[in-house]
């Protein structure tokens, strides 16, 4: 992609941001702030929706070989974006989620694997969609772990190996830079909704999945690990608490920092895009290939970040279900 066609799709993006600002504020498509959120003001949502848009207009430059994707990516995006707007149930969502999913399948080629490689590449993929959408709750973190990661695939796919189209790949990157222009400050002009977040967990996935098909290295599993870690753990500790994991809380670890000890929502969402962007040098270096390990690195981590938590949050807090309701 050309630096002219590059700063095109730059401005595109900005255009489209802006008009969907006036869009969002005339309809009322706007954040209320609630007993649960890390937020003060009534903000802007839906603004992560560029993220589909402007990958939807990648036909016009790159042609129709990404047809199935981009079809996953617009279903994904309007189910997610009309749950935005009115809360849709969990089965509507859910159908959404698989044909997306099984049209991103379609575009990977990967329906000749074994049935039960297929279903859990579902159960996983809808996984983290839905990790990366619980983590969307601070100015600055969905578009700093967007960026890192996104990054680390250009330079993996520009430097080590290609594995997908360099084009496509940098339009993300452009949407993630605009988006991050309006969020990643303090007082956040708008945040990603569910159609930002969701669809960047999409897109994320679909890059990720086509390196790990073309090396065959499951190691590449890690650039999503602080969110796993986040995400996981936070998980575990409530249905201890006997929770209902599906209800909207305020019990992940950024949010402990970001709401209990009041740290500026950026230093926390700088933090962890930080700590994923040193996992992501140590991934790009590791030769070794081993599931293995993947599982026995994954797992130790795991057990590391549940002490972590422990020590810093307390046993009070984690454990008792009614501070978390305060």
């Amino acid at each position: 992609m050309g630096f002219l066609t590059l700063l095109t799709f730059f401005f595109i993006a900005f255009a489209i941001e802006l008009v969907y600002f006036r869009i969002a504020l005339k309809y009322k498509i706007i954040d209320h702030p609630n007993h649960r959120s890390s937020h003060s003001k009534i903000t802007i949502r839906g603004g992560g929706i560029i993220f589909c848009l402007l990958l939807l207009l990648s036909p016009f430059y790159l042609g129709w070989g990404y047809s199935y994707f981009l079809s996953g990516l617009f279903l994904i995006c309007l189910i997610s974006f009309t749950d935005d707007i009115k809360p849709i149930s969990n089965r509507i969502r859910i159908v959404f989620h698989l044909t997306a999913v099984a049209l991103l399948f379609s575009q990977l080629g990967i329906y000749h694997l074994p049935f039960y490689w297929i279903l859990l590449a579902f159960v996983f993929v809808i996984g983290i969609i839905n990790a990366i959408n619980f983590m969307d709750g601070i100015n600055g973190i969905t578009g700093g772990f967007g960026l890192v990661t996104l990054v680390t695939l250009y330079y993996i796919n520009s430097n080590i190996i290609s594995f997908t189209d360099r084009g496509l790949l940098t339009l993300p990157i452009l949407a993630v830079l605009v988006f991050n222009f309006f969020n990643f400050r303090k007082k956040a002009k708008c945040f990603a909704g569910d159609v930002g977040s969701v669809g960047l967990g999409f897109i994320v996935l679909f890059f990720l999945l086509q390196l790990i098909i073309k090396t065959n290295n499951l190691n590449y599993l890690l650039l999503l690990l602080v969110y796993v870690l986040d995400t996981s753990t936070t998980i575990l500790f409530r249905i201890i608490r006997k929770e209902n994991i599906f209800k909207a809380h305020r019990s992940h670890f950024y949010q402990f920092w970001a709401n209990e000890k009041k740290i500026p929502h950026l230093v926390v969402a700088g933090g962890y895009a930080i700590l994923q962007a040193i996992v992501n040098l140590i991934v790009i270096n590791i030769s070794a290939q081993s599931i293995v390990n993947l599982l026995l690195t994954t797992g130790v981590t795991i057990v590391v970040f549940i002490l972590i938590r422990l020590m810093i949050e307390g046993s009070t807090r984690i454990f008792n279900v009614k501070t978390q309701n305060v």
